[in-house]
């Protein structure tokens, strides 16, 4: 039997996905039909929403290279195939307490869920970083320790095992960057250096 989530964590994650909408329907309606409005316009971005976020979960199954069926299997019945099917294809709209029990499934944070194509206000687009996995075990885990480290704790969120190289993001350098002591460009270059990044990591300097 499936526990629900205790009352204060679904609070926070009620409030979380309801930012994530309010930003995601305000980045969509920019610019759009200007006679778009009230109930219908409404209606218009929820559907748009419940269609983005399918996307994305049916990207994540995809990615753990289970089937629809395969989901049915693998929970023991717990997720129907027709279920998810639907909440993938925007049709049927999945509560909080569904969403986290449907991240616990799939082993990943329940922000990996929600639909990207968004930039909160006053933040930098959330640019993504290609480590080399294979480069990162060649290297003495004295130096590589606590991203190799890092690294696996991103791929069993992911429930990715078999890449050559992992994708990161800007905040996750960042963290790393505390970890190691250096600011993100700093560690940046020492990436570099390693041979786990690209040169074309380095940001771009400015005019």
């Amino acid at each position: 039997m499936v526990r629900p989530l205790p009352r204060q964590q679904l609070l926070d994650l009620v409030t979380t996905m309801r930012n994530h909408y309010s930003e995601y329907s305000a980045q969509q309606s920019h610019g759009g039909p200007p006679d778009r409005l009230g109930e219908e316009t409404e209606n218009h971005q929820m559907g748009d929403y419940a269609k983005a976020l399918g996307a994305k979960l049916r990207g994540i199954r995809q990615q753990q290279g289970l089937s629809l069926h395969g989901v049915e299997q693998k929970s023991g019945g717990r997720w129907k195939a027709v279920v998810v099917g639907s909440y993938e294809r925007g049709d049927r709209a999945v509560t909080v307490q569904k969403l986290a029990e449907l991240a616990d499934f799939y082993g990943v944070p329940v922000v990996e869920l929600l639909p990207e194509g968004r930039v909160p206000s006053g933040a930098e687009p959330a640019t993504k970083i290609v480590i080399n996995l294979e480069r990162l075990q060649q290297l003495p885990a004295e130096k590589v320790g606590p991203l190799a480290r890092y690294a696996a704790t991103i791929q069993s969120q992911r429930g990715d095992y078999n890449g050559k190289v992992l994708s990161i993001r800007t905040e996750d350098l960042r963290s790393l960057a505390i970890i190691y002591d250096m600011t993100p460009g700093e560690l940046t270059e020492q990436l570099i250096e390693w041979g786990v990044l690209p040169p074309e990591a380095r940001p771009a300097k400015e005019d």
